[in-house]
Protein backbone atom coordinates (compact mmCIF):
# COMPACT_ATOMS: atom_id res chain seq x y z
CA UNK A 1 0.00 0.00 0.00
CA UNK A 2 1.79 3.61 -0.58
CA UNK A 3 1.31 6.70 1.10
CA UNK A 4 -1.50 7.96 -0.76
CA UNK A 5 -3.49 5.12 -0.78
CA UNK A 6 -2.83 4.91 3.14
CA UNK A 7 -3.81 8.60 3.49
CA UNK A 8 -7.21 8.27 1.45
CA UNK A 9 -7.80 4.93 4.05
CA UNK A 10 -7.12 7.01 7.14
CA UNK A 11 -8.33 10.48 5.72
CA UNK A 12 -5.39 11.48 6.70
CA UNK A 13 -2.62 13.87 4.16
CA UNK A 14 -0.39 12.04 2.81
CA UNK A 15 2.88 13.18 4.38
CA UNK A 16 6.63 12.30 4.11
CA UNK A 17 6.64 10.20 7.40
CA UNK A 18 2.96 8.46 6.37
CA UNK A 19 5.11 6.92 3.12
CA UNK A 20 8.10 5.97 5.00
CA UNK A 21 5.23 3.93 7.62
CA UNK A 22 3.51 2.17 5.14
CA UNK A 23 6.72 1.14 3.94
CA UNK A 24 7.25 -0.28 6.78
CA UNK A 25 10.53 2.23 7.89
CA UNK A 26 11.31 3.49 10.68
CA UNK A 27 11.38 7.78 10.10
CA UNK A 28 14.88 9.42 9.30
CA UNK A 29 16.07 11.03 12.28
CA UNK A 30 16.84 15.11 11.85
CA UNK A 31 20.11 15.03 14.47
CA UNK A 32 21.73 15.90 11.76
CA UNK A 33 20.45 18.32 9.54
CA UNK A 34 21.84 20.22 6.81
CA UNK A 35 21.10 23.39 8.85
CA UNK A 36 22.53 21.61 12.38
CA UNK A 37 26.21 21.06 10.40
CA UNK A 38 26.16 24.57 9.40
CA UNK A 39 25.26 25.99 12.67
CA UNK A 40 27.78 23.98 14.72
CA UNK A 41 30.52 24.51 12.18
CA UNK A 42 29.61 28.31 11.80
CA UNK A 43 30.18 28.21 15.75
CA UNK A 44 33.35 26.50 15.77
CA UNK A 45 34.35 28.95 13.25
CA UNK A 46 33.40 31.61 15.50
CA UNK A 47 35.68 30.14 18.78
CA UNK A 48 38.07 29.86 16.27
CA UNK A 49 38.19 33.24 15.29
CA UNK A 50 38.14 34.89 18.76
CA UNK A 51 40.77 32.46 19.69
CA UNK A 52 43.09 33.88 17.06
CA UNK A 53 42.38 37.83 18.08
CA UNK A 54 43.22 36.91 21.79
CA UNK A 55 46.12 35.29 20.38
CA UNK A 56 47.08 37.96 18.24
CA UNK A 57 46.74 40.29 20.76
CA UNK A 58 48.80 38.31 23.05
CA UNK A 59 51.74 38.21 20.29
CA UNK A 60 51.16 41.83 19.53
CA UNK A 61 51.06 43.64 22.65
CA UNK A 62 51.72 41.43 25.57
CA UNK A 63 55.18 40.53 24.30
CA UNK A 64 58.00 42.92 24.25
CA UNK A 65 58.92 43.64 20.74
CA UNK A 66 60.30 40.77 18.58
CA UNK A 67 64.11 41.79 18.88
CA UNK A 68 63.87 41.85 22.92
CA UNK A 69 61.69 38.69 23.54
CA UNK A 70 63.82 36.30 23.95
CA UNK A 71 63.75 34.51 27.32
CA UNK A 72 60.08 36.23 28.36
CA UNK A 73 57.62 33.68 28.95
CA UNK A 74 53.44 34.09 29.09
CA UNK A 75 51.80 31.31 31.52
CA UNK A 76 54.85 28.99 31.60
CA UNK A 77 54.88 29.08 27.12
CA UNK A 78 57.72 31.15 25.16
CA UNK A 79 57.20 33.83 22.72
CA UNK A 80 57.98 30.88 19.93
CA UNK A 81 55.21 28.91 21.48
CA UNK A 82 52.65 31.78 21.13
CA UNK A 83 53.47 32.19 17.41
CA UNK A 84 53.20 28.56 16.97
CA UNK A 85 49.25 28.46 18.37
CA UNK A 86 48.66 31.29 16.46
CA UNK A 87 49.31 29.82 12.92
CA UNK A 88 47.63 26.49 13.88
CA UNK A 89 44.24 28.69 14.46
CA UNK A 90 44.93 30.56 11.00
CA UNK A 91 45.38 26.80 9.46
CA UNK A 92 42.27 25.88 11.46
CA UNK A 93 40.19 28.62 10.54
CA UNK A 94 41.36 28.52 6.63
CA UNK A 95 40.23 24.50 6.88
CA UNK A 96 37.04 25.62 8.16
CA UNK A 97 36.02 28.25 5.86
CA UNK A 98 36.92 26.12 3.41
CA UNK A 99 34.50 23.15 4.48
CA UNK A 100 32.00 26.23 4.77
CA UNK A 101 32.45 27.31 1.21
CA UNK A 102 32.41 23.85 0.12
CA UNK A 103 29.07 23.11 1.91
CA UNK A 104 28.13 26.37 0.29
CA UNK A 105 28.86 25.57 -3.37
CA UNK A 106 25.66 24.85 -5.05
CA UNK A 107 24.08 28.27 -3.36
CA UNK A 108 27.63 30.10 -4.68
CA UNK A 109 27.11 28.66 -8.34
CA UNK A 110 23.56 29.49 -8.25
CA UNK A 111 24.45 33.21 -7.26
CA UNK A 112 26.86 32.93 -9.72
CA UNK A 113 24.79 31.81 -12.65
CA UNK A 114 22.15 34.16 -11.83
CA UNK A 115 24.73 37.15 -12.47
CA UNK A 116 25.37 35.34 -15.73
CA UNK A 117 22.09 34.88 -17.01
CA UNK A 118 21.17 38.36 -16.58
CA UNK A 119 24.34 39.73 -18.42
CA UNK A 120 23.38 37.34 -21.62
CA UNK A 121 19.75 37.99 -20.96
CA UNK A 122 18.83 34.00 -20.49
CA UNK A 123 19.28 31.71 -18.10
CA UNK A 124 22.44 30.01 -17.28
CA UNK A 125 22.50 26.38 -16.01
CA UNK A 126 25.21 24.38 -14.96
CA UNK A 127 25.27 20.44 -13.89
CA UNK A 128 27.02 19.01 -10.97
CA UNK A 129 30.07 18.35 -13.20
CA UNK A 130 30.93 21.75 -14.44
CA UNK A 131 30.26 22.51 -10.49
CA UNK A 132 32.78 20.75 -9.61
CA UNK A 133 34.80 21.39 -12.35
CA UNK A 134 34.69 25.42 -11.62
CA UNK A 135 35.34 24.41 -7.44
CA UNK A 136 38.11 22.34 -8.09
CA UNK A 137 39.97 24.81 -10.46
CA UNK A 138 39.02 27.64 -8.41
CA UNK A 139 40.72 25.90 -5.36
CA UNK A 140 43.86 25.64 -7.86
CA UNK A 141 43.91 29.12 -9.06
CA UNK A 142 44.23 30.14 -5.19
CA UNK A 143 46.78 27.67 -4.28
CA UNK A 144 48.92 28.75 -7.27
CA UNK A 145 48.32 32.75 -6.71
CA UNK A 146 49.59 31.84 -2.86
CA UNK A 147 52.33 29.45 -4.01
CA UNK A 148 54.18 32.25 -6.15
CA UNK A 149 53.32 34.87 -3.43
CA UNK A 150 55.10 32.01 -1.03
CA UNK A 151 58.37 31.41 -4.00
CA UNK A 152 58.56 35.28 -4.29
CA UNK A 153 58.91 35.97 -0.59
CA UNK A 154 61.61 33.26 -0.28
CA UNK A 155 63.60 34.51 -3.23
CA UNK A 156 63.73 37.94 -2.00
CA UNK A 157 64.21 37.34 1.45
CA UNK A 158 67.75 38.97 2.31
CA UNK A 159 70.02 37.60 5.28
CA UNK A 160 71.52 40.72 7.58
CA UNK A 161 74.98 41.85 6.79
Amino acid sequence: MNAVQLANKTNEPATKDSAVAARGAKPKSNLMTRTTVNFWLDTLLLIVFLGLMWCSVVVRFVFPPVESVKGWTLWGRTYDWWISLQFGLISALTFGILIHVMLHWNWVCGVITSWLGRRRGGKVQWDDGYKTLYGVGLIIVICNIVGLGIAAAVLSIHEPF
